[in-house]
């Protein structure tokens, strides 16, 4: 399974689809695959950065650094159980681990202030400044019982998240 040359069979597609929850159908894990081989320009057997970058979605993403972390050196099955946040059937609770990730980024199990504001700074670039960030987060945390000081588990992020409604729309597209 884990080389571009060979072929996924039954027994594969079904640990996949095992694997990533049964967020798939069998024939999303082989369009997957098919995409999966042609990223894996090396047929290693897994994606690097470097591969992860030539897909343009995902090099213009603002947060592609910090993704890049999560992504570099996945084998198939990892890979599909990473885009399986993405997954129009993913539960809210899901694409919230998966989000929880990409602000833990040096992976200690919580986010501090300055993990969120590292991630406002990559996604508003220079429309706010460091000031009007600082002070949009320090209002957000404090309406969810927060403060500046406080570290966020995985369950206090998506109570943080769940006040304000957030809606995480984002899928991968399956030809």
């Amino acid at each position: 399974m884990g080389s571009a040359s060979s072929m996924l069979t039954q027994y594969d597609i079904e640990e996949v689809q095992e694997h990533c929850n049964d967020l798939f159908s069998q024939q999303e894990i082989v369009s997957l695959y098919k995409r999966f081989c042609q990223l894996d320009r090396n047929a290693k057997g897994f994606i690097s950065a470097d591969e992860f970058l030539s897909v343009p979605e995902f090099a213009m993403n603002p947060l592609s650094q910090r993704l890049l972390k999560m992504v570099d050196g996945l084998n198939f099955k990892d890979f599909v159980a990473f885009l399986s946040a993405f997954s129009a059937r993913a539960s809210m609770q899901q694409k919230s681990e998966l989000i929880f990730r990409v602000y833990d980024s040096d992976c200690n199990g919580k986010v501090s202030f300055n993990d969120i504001l590292e991630v406002l700074r990559d996604l508003s670039g220079s429309f706010m400044s460091d000031e009007q960030r600082e002070e949009v987060l320090t209002q957000v945390l404090q309406e969810a019982g927060y403060t500046r000081e406080s570290y966020l588990t995985l369950d206090d992020f998506v109570k943080v998240l769940g006040s304000y409604g957030v809606k995480m729309e984002v899928e991968v597209p399956i030809d």
